[in-house]
């Protein structure tokens, strides 16, 4: 995310290599106009996929994944990369579209959106223009599970808390405290899971030892992406009293891994001497981080009455990060309730504003809601059924999908979101099913097949 020109250049030149009409925008997203294939009468179709990914690397990868490319690593029928993410969220969908592009396969004329940021913020389905495209369904590339059609999913934002700190000399053993080896995962799709978020983890340790032992936090932070689980943290403190600092992370460090042994079994605590020049926060401002990290809300806050199964309200603190006159807890908040989601930001406003510190909030995308009556759902459904003899699974999620966006666009827009297997996205373990991609495309050539009937 961040750096999409050179993908997005690629596109342009594919386009203009193949014939087809391109329009690209200054947030280098990129549409792709191609005429129909083997019919002249079907409306034209979007196929909808974002050019970025995030970027999450193993803690011994040492590769620069804003210059050098992902190595590749083929397990039976597993394709990942070696020590970082693969990017299949959401490369698939543009290696699908443009394969299809390039191929002489029966199709309806074929509007391919191709937007950038969208793990971010969805700042490129924000600022596309949709005025050109006549399209009025969407065939979304931008999911995990293969049979499963996404048809709704919330709505959401970013949300950083912001406390401003004082610093003083303090005299000390400085220790580093590291929580490490959770399981992260996306904090819409794993939110529900009960799995550990480091930088929260990291509030209940200092919690806990703050007041056995005098000592003051030099810094705390942890996580990358807003919208992945943390998988570490770290604070460095300064303390009179270190032995009885460790003897007090030891303690809870045993309650912490009983608490989360059985959905994240992985979790790691240490403490260690460490260096720092930096001076520490006095006791009014250690006070208050702790707070912060203790009493801000954090993960599942209400399923959904209506889906089963299905999350309606969640935040997720992704980012934590000091600096030399604040610290900053970044939250993605998701929510299919517009009410409860201004709720959580006004939450967390009025817990930031009792301990001296505010709230940003920005990235605000709209919940894209379930369509009773939808043509393409059910052409895709009834190939599905007769392609594989079973059903596919109807539902909705509670990550970000930029369908919802594209449905404030577009009057009318009749979006399903599916794609093949991945497993682990948002984290270097990530890994998709090479069959399911091939089964994916497949369905895919055959829908558009049906569709270009008319």
């Amino acid at each position: 995310s961040g750096n999409t020109k050179a993908i997005s250049d690629y596109c342009v030149r594919f386009a203009e290599s193949h014939g087809f009409k391109c329009l690209q925008d200054d947030s280098n997203n990129c549409i792709i106009f191609a005429p129909a294939v083997g019919c002249d009468k079907a409306e034209p179709i979007l196929l909808a996929g974002h050019l970025d990914m995030v970027c999450e690397k193993a803690p011994d990868c040492t590769k620069d994944m804003e210059k050098e490319g992902i190595d590749l690593a083929v397990d039976g029928d597993n394709i990942s990369a070696v020590g970082t993410t693969l990017g299949a969220d959401d490369g698939i969908a543009v290696a699908m579209i443009l394969a299809l592009l390039d191929s002489d396969n029966k199709r309806p004329p074929v509007e391919a959106v191709f937007t950038t940021d969208e793990e971010t913020g969805m700042d490129g389905a924000k600022n596309i223009d949709t005025s050109s495209l006549r399209g009025k369904m969407m065939i979304n590339l931008d999911s995990e599970d293969e049979g499963v059609f996404t048809v709704s999913c919330a709505g959401g934002n970013r949300t950083r808390c912001i406390l401003p700190i004082k610093r003083e000399e303090y005299d000390g053993e400085t220790l580093k405290i590291t929580v490490s080896g959770l399981k992260g995962g996306h904090s819409g799709a794993e939110i529900h899971r009960g799995r550990a978020n480091a930088d929260m983890l990291l509030g209940r340790i200092l919690n806990y030892v703050l007041p056995i032992c005098e000592a003051r936090i030099i810094s705390v932070d942890g996580g990358l992406k807003d919208n992945a689980i943390p998988t570490s943290a770290e604070a460095i403190v300064k303390t009179k009293n270190p032995e009885e600092l460790k003897k007090a992370v030891c303690e809870i460090s045993e309650v912490i891994k009983n608490d989360y042994s059985s959905v994240d079994d992985g979790i790691a605590i240490d403490v260690k001497e460490a260096a720092s020049k930096e001076k520490a926060a006095n006791a009014d401002s250690t006070e208050k981080a702790v707070a912060m990290l203790s009493a801000l809300p954090c993960g599942l806050i209400s399923m959904s009455r209506d889906i089963e199964g299905l999350p309606e309200t969640s935040l997720n603190l992704g980012i934590l990060k000091t600096e030399e006159s604040e610290i900053s807890a970044e939250f993605c908040i998701r929510s299919s309730v517009l009410l409860k989601k201004e709720e959580l930001k006004s939450r967390l406003a009025l817990i930031m504003r009792a301990i001296g510190g505010k709230v940003i909030s920005f990235g605000d995308y709209p919940a894209w809601e379930y369509k009773k009556e939808s043509r393409l759902r059910s052409v895709m459904t009834e190939v599905y059924e007769k392609m594989y003899k079973n059903e596919p699974v109807i539902t909705a999620i509670h990550g970000g999908v930029e369908c919802g966006l594209f449905s404030d666009k577009i009057d009318g827009l009749d979006c399903v979101s599916i794609g093949p297997n991945l497993k682990d996205i948002h984290t270097y373990r990530e890994s998709m099913s090479i069959s399911s991609v091939k089964r994916t495309w497949e369905f895919l050539l055959e829908v558009l097949n049906e569709l270009a009937k008319g």
